[in-house]
């Protein structure tokens, strides 16, 4: 007990000599107590909000990347499914054309080139404008992903001048 009480009389000392009064730092301790569950009510929890809910927009842009990629393999390779269509069906009449023509006569041979030559160019024709077709198509819908996409990151409306430069330059990327 004595013990104690040196204690407490040190103790009391001690704030007498740094001007400790009891009454203004418990004051003080209420005041910042105050404060502190001010802020947290206040201030804290909705900035965790916000950064929660950019988190989740950043995520919903990476998972729209990745379907815009997948889109875009998926359409690469219906590309190359129909120009290997394409070739097949060429490579078949130029065959047919070949064996029509040994049957016939020296003039028949000649005519039967000529007509499988014209029937490759047109194929060729038609798989180049099915190529530019293909081509547009996915540039258009990539400038549209682009700008959806960036509008939804972002979290701003795009003006109209704003999405032509986005699909431009979604265009370029893909042409090169």
């Amino acid at each position: 007990m004595f013990l104690a009480a040196g204690a407490l009389d040190q103790a009391r000392e001690t704030a007498e000599t740094f001007g400790l009064d009891w009454k203004i730092f418990f004051s003080q301790v209420i005041s910042f107590i105050i404060v502190a569950l001010v802020l947290r009510r206040f201030a804290y929890k909705p900035i965790l909000a916000i950064l929660e809910e950019r988190r989740q927009r950043i995520a919903e842009g990476l998972l729209n990347a990745e379907k815009i990629k997948q889109q875009l393999a998926e359409a690469e390779q219906r590309h190359a499914e129909i120009l290997a269509k394409a070739n097949a069906q060429a490579q078949k009449m130029i065959d047919d054309a070949r064996e029509s023509a040994a049957h016939v006569a020296e003039r028949k041979q000649q005519e039967a080139v000529v007509a499988a030559e014209q029937i490759i160019a047109k194929a060729r024709e038609a798989t180049a404008i099915e190529h530019e077709k293909t081509m547009t198509d996915l540039k258009r819908e990539l400038g549209r992903l682009v700008v959806d996409t960036t509008a939804k990151v972002t979290g701003k409306v795009l003006t109209s001048e704003d999405q032509k430069r986005l699909q431009e330059e979604a265009s370029r990327q893909i042409a090169s």
